[in-house]
């Protein structure tokens, strides 16, 4: 019987009750991966101390057990969306490498020149990088399904678009940057009547509703554990039988072979084990079977219906936001909010609310076809799930709000300060500075006002030459060589948090010998200002990527 009750479904989840910088997580990055239950940690856990042994193979008690609850496991997945054997469930490491595994067997095997894969705009890359390697090796064709204003595939193009010379229709049954519920009946329909495979991925649905495969007809169902409560690295494959006896392997190794020979044939394993060479993630099997124990037994109406009314207030705070603009118009059908805010880059907004203990999504995720199709470089996305709260969603808008009330321009400084001062003080004033400020959120406030005072490149500077390699947002970077032997750095970006940054480096580098350069010991400048730790690794990557920029520029100057 299904269960849902806010208060202990959420205490289940021990990394929610954790702090970040000194304030409490709200965790609305679920589409990204969700938070797990301490049931599924403690299998994880439980599988190492009290079983520890391969599966398959071995003659012993402890491989016994775990081979059982291995095959429980699949046993479980196979009842979860319904499918008619259980031989059409494979393990693989998500749902990335599920496209790949199909692109590299029966599409290498099936496709010829001319052939057309059709995807739409709105899919992640794991949905198109597969496909264009594949059609690069087979000359085959990729075709794009358009959208609906609202952010759906377009059902008025699939007849246009998916034609008789289709032979692979992949799609997403929820895009990971709309929210939106394709309609994936229809398109499958429609691949079928012109003799077209269809491959759904699931990985932003499979939380969301309940998925029979057996009902949509499709021949292929990918998602990953990660998105449903689950461990990391471990993820389903549903094949139609058929189909999958017809594939060849995906992998050579063992598990997957009948026999092995010099002289004669090799032959495969019988379906699952053909496409499952190697020692597989028994832990993460266990685990995910407890995970999906965890959402069957609170994946009810009740959930759903919870999850609705999180979804329309959450839409109805946002909308209430003057400068907030939805990447696409309407209500999206599972609580995931993408959009931008008017004046300020998504990386800045995000960096922001984290110096509240809010993690949120910024970028392209995955998607950046999508962004072109959209005409924007990035967005911010919030997706909530079950565990969030009505509360976190006004707390998350009030400290949006207050974030975009700001001015950072009419802060001042509690001691003035000029980064562009003699020679070996700029450094010495950036950590005097910092070392007086307490908590992530006053930090985070000082690197956006240094922000202001960076000296912006004029645009004709910005080029590809300039660009810094490695920074998640657009930064460039110029210098000269004076009569002194010393380098003047000029640098901008497209984020305020990265110019400050910027500010913070230069403040190092600019004004000093290439001697000086080198010999500068970055890591104890940045362990004195505190700021790497609080830094997401993308960003603190994107700092070690201006330093390797500065110290190649001076290399190439000599």
């Amino acid at each position: 019987m299904n269960c849902f009750e806010l208060s202990t479904f959420r205490q289940q989840f021990p990394l929610l009750s954790i702090q970040v910088h000194q304030k409490p997580l709200i965790y609305f990055d679920n589409a990204a991966t969700t938070q797990k239950p301490q049931s599924v940690i403690d299998t994880y856990q439980q599988y190492y101390s009290s079983y520890n042994a391969n599966v398959h193979r071995a003659s012993h008690a402890l491989s016994a057990s775990a081979t059982e609850a291995f095959e429980l496991a699949r046993l479980k997945v196979k009842r979860f969306i319904n499918s008619k054997s259980i031989e059409e469930i494979i393990w693989t490491k998500g749902t990335t490498e599920g496209f790949n595994l199909i692109a590299q067997t029966w599409g290498i095997s099936q496709l010829q020149s001319g052939d057309v894969i059709v995807l739409s705009y709105s899919e992640h890359h794991a949905n198109i990088v597969p496909w264009q390697m594949l059609a690069k090796k087979t000359g085959a064709v990729i075709k794009i399904l358009p959208l609906t204003s609202e952010g759906k595939i377009d059902e008025n193009s699939l007849d246009k678009v998916i034609t008789t010379a289709t032979r692979i229709v992949s799609v997403a049954h929820v895009s990971n940057v709309l929210g939106r519920i394709n309609p994936i009946k229809k398109i499958i329909e429609r691949a079928k009547a012109v003799g077209a495979i269809t491959i759904i991925d699931g990985a932003q649905a499979i939380a969301h509703q309940r998925i029979d495969v057996q009902a949509l007809g499709c021949d292929f169902y990918l998602f990953s554990a990660h998105k449903m409560f689950g461990p990391t690295g471990i993820g389903v494959l549903y094949g139609r039988k058929e189909l999958l006896n017809s594939m060849p392997p995906y992998q050579g190794g063992g598990e997957m072979i009948k026999k092995v020979s010099f002289f004669e044939e090799t032959t495969f394993n019988d379906l699952p084990f053909k496409f499952e060479p190697g020692t597989p993630n028994i832990a993460g099997v266990l685990s995910f079977s407890t995970a999906i124990d965890f959402l069957q037994q609170h994946l009810g109406d009740e959930m759903l219906n919870y999850e609705n009314q999180l979804l329309d207030y959450c839409f109805k705070r946002l909308s209430e936001i003057k400068a907030l603009k939805f990447v696409i118009s309407g209500k999206p059908d599972i609580p995931l909010f993408s959009f931008t805010v008017l004046g300020h880059h998504n990386h800045d907004i995000a960096a922001a609310l984290d110096s509240f203990g809010i993690a949120v999504r910024s970028g392209h995720h995955c998607a950046m076809p999508l962004m072109s199709y959209l005409k924007i470089s990035g967005c911010l996305r919030v997706s909530l799930t079950a565990y969030n709260t009505v509360e976190e969603v006004d707390f998350f808008v009030e400290s949006l709000d207050e974030i975009l009330t700001d001015d950072y321009s009419d802060k001042v400084h509690e001691q003035a300060m000029d980064v562009n001062n003699e020679l070996g003080q700029a450094e010495n004033n950036i950590i005097s500075l910092f070392k007086k400020v307490k908590g992530w959120d006053g930090k985070h406030r000082e690197i956006m006002m240094l922000g202001k005072t960076l000296i912006r490149l004029p645009k004709e500077k910005r080029t590809d030459q300039s660009l810094i390699s490695g920074c998640e947002s657009l930064a460039w970077l110029t210098c000269y060589k004076d009569t002194n032997r010393q380098y003047i750095f000029s640098a901008d970006s497209d984020a305020k948090v990265i110019r400050g940054l910027l500010v913070i480096i230069l403040a190092a580098f600019d004004h000093k010998t290439a001697e000086q350069i080198i010999d500068f010991d970055t890591d104890a400048y940045f362990q004195d200002l505190g700021l790497m730790q609080h830094l997401s690794p993308s960003r603190g990557n994107g700092v070690y990527a201006i330093v390797a920029k500065i110290r190649a520029m001076v290399d190439l100057l000599g």
